[in-house]
């Protein structure tokens, strides 16, 4: 039963990202006619609301570096800093919290079976650092052949190394006791907040990143799912193991993300040209208000009286 309900609660955490990765702009290029009406009526616009406009439409435009993808981004940083925050401040004694962590490590040992204890250690590993380092190592090689950039490299040694010292900071500074139910975690150290669950999050997602270059929409938005759901069932794997607390892996997981955002306003720029299509429609614009202007050496004496 407890594997059963990772895999539930990890696939629908998955395809909601699906479902709304899908509803944001892809800042797919139009076609050169539809480029001409639309560059010709953005610009129209911004005339006569500038500023305000202006400020709006960047933030919001995925098609470039300080767009819509850098607004997400800051997005997911403060609301992870914030839950992170939250949570470092309720586990020093909050008793709701505490009865909610006592009922999920109680439900995931009364329920527990060979078979999901078996599937549960299956799919905790794939937060393991020894296993994250050897995935990343992997990734570097083929994403370095597939789409190289010297960056890679650098963003990867980055987001890991950085999650695991602030990981490991917030664990020395909260001291917090593991559940008792799993004789196991007692040999594990401080328990908040969930290491597998902060190297899952950031390492996965940093994969999907770098394996949606060039790819199609559809494409990105299933890696997104696909990295959002790997990162939830190994957080739920800690609790359901009774190695951590629920509120641990929740904290785990926001550091996680909130670090890989941090390392996407830092390497995003560089590690993706999100500026080619925006710069295609300020060209085609350019073009279509020439076209649009008379020429003077098209002009006649007669059509000048």
């Amino acid at each position: 039963m407890p594997f059963v309900l990772l895999v539930i609660v990890s696939v629908l955490a998955g395809v909601l990202v699906v479902v709304l990765s899908r509803r944001l702009p892809g800042g797919k290029v139009a076609s050169p006619p539809a480029i001409d009406a639309a560059a010709i009526a953005v610009e129209e616009s911004v005339e006569r609301h500038r500023r305000l406009r202006r400020f709006v439409v960047a933030r919001l435009d995925p098609a470039v570096a300080t767009g819509l993808a850098l607004t997400i981004a800051l997005v997911v940083v403060a609301a992870g800093g914030f839950v992170l925050a939250v949570l470092a401040y309720l586990v020093r004694g909050n008793e709701q919290l505490r009865s909610i962590d006592n009922g999920a490590a109680d439900w995931g040992h009364a329920h527990a079976t060979a078979f999901s204890t078996h599937g549960l250690d299956a799919v905790t590993n794939l937060g393991g650092l020894t296993v994250i380092i050897g995935l990343a190592l992997v990734l570097a090689l083929v994403e370095s052949i597939r789409v190289p950039s010297r960056w890679i490299v650098p963003f990867l040694v980055v987001l890991m190394a950085g999650n695991e010292a602030l990981m490991l900071t917030i664990k020395d500074l909260a001291d917090r006791a593991r559940p008792t139910l799993n004789p196991a975690a007692a040999t594990l150290g401080p328990s908040f907040p969930s290491g597998h669950s902060a190297t899952a999050a950031a390492f996965y997602a940093g994969a999907a990143l770098l394996l949606a270059r060039r790819r199609t929409p559809n494409r990105r938005s299933l890696l997104a799912g696909a990295a959002v759901a790997l990162a939830v069932a190994v957080a739920a794997s800690r609790v359901l193991l009774d190695v951590h607390w629920l509120s641990d892996v929740i904290a785990g997981v926001m550091l996680g993300w909130g670090w890989f955002a941090v390392c996407c306003i830092a390497f995003g720029g560089r590690l993706l040209r999100f500026g080619a299509p925006a710069e295609t429609v300020v060209e085609t614009a350019r073009s279509a208000q020439q076209a649009r202007k008379p020429s003077r050496r098209n002009v006649t004496p007669a059509s000048r009286t």
